[in-house]
């Protein structure tokens, strides 16, 4: 289908708390993928999609299954808070602990799995969802790794980048891989949030991210913010209480979705 083989989605008569599950055929890894997809129900418009990226040691289903997205995104929308949109949750690709959502030096391209295959594919499964539409980048901990360096290198996707517990560098992955992250193969100008960030800084979308007070993570996000600071780089940066935890991804997920809300109004 387009590219991507046989697209297999959930049939609708099983489905739970619109949930949709898809399996696809990736060009960019030459093997199949898996998704999820949170979509509204009776809305007959267009759909802004945002692409939430799971953490290291985790897969496609985590932002749902352990993180609840599909309920307080539900709830967000019956108040009010957010427009009709849908979310789409890729796997990384499942390359040991954690793929970084980069391109490997083998040739596996995490990063075209996320940025083009992604909507593309989320497109074929609802057509309410289609290029024109706004695109949002979230993620937590390797997942906001990816959102900030992926939001800012292909920022004329983008209409916004949040991340929660990001790191900031990869090398910061190592803590949670059994593999040496020097097997990727990936280049030095590749590994850095800053880096992408400062390069793009003429084109940025509009980028938030937030750290828990006793997150591990706390020192390096609050260095980018003031290297951000530094360097006149506008961006949104918020601390709370909470650590490197489904409880704090679960609870702050709502402040993402709520700042891309705000981006589609202004539209």
């Amino acid at each position: 289908m387009d590219g991507y083989g046989n697209v297999e989605v959930s049939d609708p008569r099983y489905e739970r708390d619109g949930i949709r599950h898809v399996t696809y055929k990736s060009p960019a890894l030459k093997r199949r993928q898996d998704m999820l997809l949170v979509l509204p129900e009776h809305h007959e418009g267009g759909l802004p999609l945002v692409l939430l990226l799971h953490g290291a040691q985790g897969s496609h289903w985590a932002w749902a299954y352990l993180g609840g997205v599909h309920e307080t995104f539900r709830d967000l929308v019956a108040e009010g808070a957010l427009p009709p949109m849908a979310l789409a949750l890729p796997s990384d690709g499942l390359w040991g602990d954690g793929s970084g959502y980069l391109r490997h030096g083998s040739g596996d391209d995490y990063e075209r799995l996320v940025v083009f295959e992604t909507p593309a594919v989320a497109s074929l499964v609802d057509p309410r969802i289609h290029p024109g539409a706004p695109l949002f980048i979230a993620g937590l901990s390797m997942g906001g790794f990816g959102a900030l360096r992926l939001g800012a290198k292909y920022q004329e996707h983008f209409a916004g980048v949040s991340a929660h517990s990001a790191m900031t560098e990869l090398a910061q992955l190592q803590a949670y891989l059994d593999e040496p992250v020097s097997d990727m193969r990936v280049d030095a100008d590749e590994a850095n949030v800053l880096s992408w960030i400062e390069r793009s800084r003429d084109r940025l979308p509009p980028v938030r991210f937030d750290c828990g007070t006793d997150d591990p993570l706390i020192g390096a996000n609050r260095s980018l913010h003031r290297d951000l600071e530094r360097l006149g780089i506008d961006h949104v940066f918020q601390e709370f209480p909470g650590g490197h935890t489904w409880s704090y991804w679960g609870d702050h997920i709502a402040d993402s979705l709520r700042f891309f809300a705000a981006k589609i109004e202004r539209r």
